[in-house]
């Protein structure tokens, strides 16, 4: 089975980046911590926008990235995040080839 990725942006309402960091970081993180198919889920702040989030995501497999949308846990998580977000997660599908620190 080979490992699948996800790149997700979310875009904060305008000023609000810093809480809806602060859920993730809450909430988000701690969704994953017994997620043994996540091996990676990572937030990142963008330098040129100040309303934007990157989440780079790996998982071991189809049914990990699956199983991971799916569970409850990230129903929460959605809910607690609606009030900060400008839209919808914009979501683009990976296929890891060559990492430094992680085996593919």
């Amino acid at each position: 089975m080979s490992k699948t990725a996800l790149l997700a942006k979310l875009t904060a309402q305008p000023g609000k980046r810093d809480e809806l960091l602060a859920v993730i970081a809450d909430i988000g993180m701690s969704n994953v911590a017994g997620e043994p198919g996540t091996e990676v889920y990572a937030a990142h702040k963008d330098q040129n926008d100040d309303d934007v989030v990157w989440f780079y995501e790996l998982y071991s497999d189809q049914a990990s990235l699956e199983s991971h949308g799916g569970s409850e846990g990230m129903k929460v998580f959605g809910r607690a995040i609606r009030d900060y977000m400008a839209g919808r997660p914009e979501l683009f599908m990976l296929d890891p080839v060559v990492a430094k620190g992680v085996d593919f």
